[in-house]
């Protein structure tokens, strides 16, 4: 995996989905899209169940970082 895709794929896990129960799932991991707009009003662009990206309040996600095998495994399996 190139230096680039590295730093632009990130992933969150939801630990809360209040207001968003439909769209969000506890426990989840989710893919986020760095949206430095998004950022500065505290809101993470993510990929919810829906498939398609939409802003949720930071709050509801914990950031983490993956093995660059399982990061690879996850994107090649979408």
């Amino acid at each position: 995996m190139n230096k680039e895709h590295q730093t632009s794929i990130e992933f969150v896990i939801c630990i809360r989905n209040e207001g968003y129960p439909v769209s969000l799932e506890r426990r989840k991991l989710y893919r986020i899209i760095p949206d430095a707009e998004a950022a500065k009003r505290r809101q993470l662009r993510v990929v919810d169940e829906s498939g398609e990206d939409y802003l949720y309040p930071e709050d509801l996600f914990v950031r983490v970082k993956l093995p660059e095998l399982i990061e690879q495994a996850i994107l090649d399996a979408a």
